[in-house]
C-alpha cells in the first residue's frame, strides 16, 4: 500500500471517530505500529492532525471537552507538572489559566504549600480542598463548559486588579518565530492579560504543541521567562527555542 493511501485511511478514520489508536490502525492497514507512528508524526508536522498519547486526535478548535482531554498525553502532562513544582514558592501569588496540564500541576503541589492561586480554571476547585494553606481566587466571567473556564471582558478586568509573582500558562501552540498563540480569542485575551499582570511567565507545552501556531496571538517568546516541556532540555527539537533570555526545562 502506498504511503498516501495510508494517510487517506488515517484521516478518514479520524474524521469518523475523532480519535484513533496506533494499534487499531496497524491492524486495519496491516502494517507495523512503527509505520503508523511515522505516518502520524508526518501528518502532525503538516498540521493535519494532533498527536496524542497512543494515537492521534482531530486537529480543530477544542476537538474534545476538558474531561475527554484528560485521558490524552497523561504521561507528558505528569512530567511537565513535576518539572513545574520547583518554581512554586511559599508566599507567592500565582496566576493559572485553563487546561488539563494546569490541573496536573495543582495535583502535584506539596500538601503544605502556602500560596495564593488566581485562576479562571474551575477544574482545579475540587482538588484544592486538600491544600489547607492555599488561598484560591476564582475569576468571574462567562463559563465555557467544554473548557471548564471562565472568559470574556469580566475575566480580563478581574485579572487586571492583581499583580502576580508568577503566571503558569497552559498553551495551545508555541512557535519559535510567532510565539504563543491560542485557538480562541477569549482564551487568548485572558492569557494576554495574565502575562501583562505578572512579574514572570512560565509556558507549559507538551511536544505536540511545539512548532505550531494558531490564529490568535498571545505573546512573543521574549515575554516568557521559562518554557517547560515533556522533552529532555537538551533535545534537538528545542534547538530553535534556545535564546539567552529563555530558560528551557
Amino acid at each position: 500500500m502506498l504511503k498516501e493511501e495510508r494517510f487517506e485511511i488515517i484521516l478518514n478514520e479520524l474524521q469518523n471517530k475523532k480519535k484513533v489508536k496506533f494499534e487499531d490502525l496497524a491492524v486495519q492497514i496491516n502494517v507495523s505500529e512503527d509505520t503508523i507512528r511515522r505516518d502520524i508524526d508526518l501528518l502532525h508536522r503538516n498540521g493535519l492532525l494532533s498527536k496524542a498519547r497512543g494515537g492521534a486526535i482531530v486537529r480543530e478548535k477544542d476537538p474534545l471537552t476538558f474531561h475527554d482531554r484528560q485521558s490524552f498525553l497523561t504521561k507528558e502532562k505528569d512530567i511537565i507538572a513535576l518539572k513545574t513544582q520547583q518554581f512554586l514558592k511559599n508566599g507567592m501569588t500565582v496566576f493559572m489559566d485553563g487546561g488539563t496540564t494546569i490541573w496536573a500541576v495543582v495535583n502535584y503541589m506539596p500538601l503544605d504549600i502556602k500560596i495564593r492561586i488566581i485562576t479562571n480554571n474551575l477544574s482545579i476547585v475540587p482538588i484544592i480542598e486538600k491544600f489547607k494553606n492555599v488561598e484560591l481566587i476564582i475569576l468571574g466571567g462567562n463559563y465555557e463548559q467544554d473548557l471548564a473556564v471562565t472568559s470574556g471582558m469580566t475575566t480580563c478586568y478581574e485579572v487586571s486588579k492583581y499583580i502576580a509573582d508568577l503566571f503558569i500558562m497552559g498553551t495551545c501552540a508555541v512557535d519559535s518565530s510567532f510565539g504563543i498563540s491560542s485557538v480562541s480569542i477569549s482564551d487568548g485575551e485572558t492569557k494576554k492579560m495574565m502575562v501583562q499582570s505578572s512579574k514572570k511567565t512560565i509556558a507549559l507545552a507538551s511536544q505536540n504543541k511545539l512548532n505550531q501556531s494558531e490564529s490568535f496571538k498571545v505573546c512573543d517568546l521574549r515575554q516568557v521567562s521559562t518554557l517547560i516541556t515533556d522533552l529532555d532540555s537538551d533535545d534537538s527539537v528545542l534547538n530553535a527555542y534556545r535564546k539567552p533570555e529563555l530558560q528551557i526545562v
